[in-house]
């Protein structure tokens, strides 16, 4: 519930791994300001649909960028690393976030060393593919695809699959989170910076907590499964006269409960008691229970399942999310103030105090290079014709 409107954050970032990182931060009230080359800018910037009728301003960056500003710096020149460290210092720079390939650092001059040399308290966060150490780029199906998730989902006759969001990179950006809120309570306690490397194929790869511990302990072969549960019985998909509902039967309390109803009471059969019966059967099983579901409504069976605590859920689509009581007076927006575009934003986890006080808005994301007079020469304090020369130079 925190506020970090003390917090400054210098981002040089694209794509969606960095990006998302920094959206939550933006929630929290910090003050983000993204840096982009000024020819190339972050490709996403170009995905999707141009909505608006302007260049580098498509849907898909849309997303995850509001309530930042925007800088454009080329770091490949002198004056571009030069302004750099005119930022860090000028506006007291907390954190420093980057996922460019390593081999970039000393080049850019934005490595851990030349940056905390120039402000030793600066937190560093650095995001690569598979570590500081390597140089080969990552998106996120390649991180589903070698850190096992791929393996993990689908039917299990069927070809590997990508899970609907991209939770590499999206889950990456949460542990980086939490190490920065880590790193941030060091430094109140020390003053003291530190660099803190993020790989989203190490990211990835800690989730597999079951798969890992099963598989190189007990010699099990964990594998896809589609809609069950390599556990529990009868946790699926079952059908329904009007739609799909996920059952989710966790204990053999619960499944005498169940077949207590009078819907499924011809399943009270002795060799289901127990878990391990159900599992053992749960092909023959899935289809007993498929059988009694389609003769039901969905919210018919909803409320048979909720009135014996039974968790249960219809499969719902992207609208009815976006329209269920938990999540409709939770979301964020962001208007803009030129084409009085509105855009509805997903919520964080825990709503946060900067949220709350400013009634759930933030600012619109911002367009390329659109804080560069403000922050170059407002608050750095470089004149006009400092900049357009800069600008000649491709500097910014």
């Amino acid at each position: 519930m925190g506020d970090l409107s003390d917090l400054t954050v210098l981002s040089l970032e694209q794509a969606t791994v960095l990006p998302f990182m920094t959206y939550r931060l933006a929630q929290d009230g910090a003050r983000v300001i993204r840096l982009e080359h000024p020819v190339y800018g972050d490709p996403n910037r170009l995905i999707g649909d141009n909505a608006l009728g302007e260049e580098r301003m498509n849907i898909y960056y849309l997303c995850i960028n509001a309530g930042k500003e925007a800088l454009t710096l080329n770091l490949a020149e002198p004056q571009g690393r030069q302004l750099l460290s005119e930022l860090l210092t000028r506006l007291d720079v907390d954190v420093f976030a980057t996922n460019q390939l390593p081999r970039n650092y000393d080049k850019l001059g934005i490595s851990y060393e030349k940056l905390s040399a120039i402000k030793p308290d600066l937190i560093w966060i650095g995001v690569t593919g598979f570590g500081p150490q390597s140089n080969e780029g990552a998106y996120d199906p390649i991180l589903q695809a070698r850190g096992g998730l791929m393996e993990l989902t689908g039917e299990p006759d069927g070809e590997p699959q990508v899970v609907g969001i991209p939770l590499p990179d999206m889950g990456t950006s949460d542990h980086a989170y939490g190490e920065l809120m880590k790193a941030l309570f060091a430094r109140s306690q020390t003053g003291r910076g530190r660099r803190i490397d993020l790989s989203m194929f190490e990211s990835t790869v800690s989730w597999l907590t079951v798969a890992i511990t099963l598989t190189a302990s007990f010699g099990k072969n964990i594998s896809r499964r589609g809609n069950t549960h390599e556990f529990f019985c009868p946790v699926s998909v079952f059908p329904t006269s009007d739609g799909y509902v996920y059952l989710a039967v966790g204990n053999d309390r619960q499944w005498k409960a169940f077949t207590e109803l009078d819907e499924f009471s011809s399943l009270a059969d002795p060799r289901y008691e127990k878990n391990a019966g159900r599992i053992a059967d749960v092909d023959d099983l899935n289809q007993k229970i498929s059988a009694v579901t389609r003769g039901l409504t969905t919210a018919g069976l909803l409320q048979l399942c909720r009135r014996i605590t039974v968790p249960a859920s219809p499969i719902q689509s992207i609208p009815e999310v976006i329209a269920d009581p938990l999540v409709r007076d939770k979301l964020l927006s962001a208007i803009d103030p030129r084409t009085g575009t509105k855009l509805t934003l997903a919520p964080p986890p825990l709503a946060t105090d900067f949220l709350e006080k400013n009634n759930r808005t933030m600012t619109f994301p911002p367009r390329f290079g659109q804080h560069n007079e403000v922050v170059y020469g407002g608050e750095l304090g470089h004149s006009a014709e400092e900049m357009a020369a800069w600008r000649d130079q491709g500097v910014i």
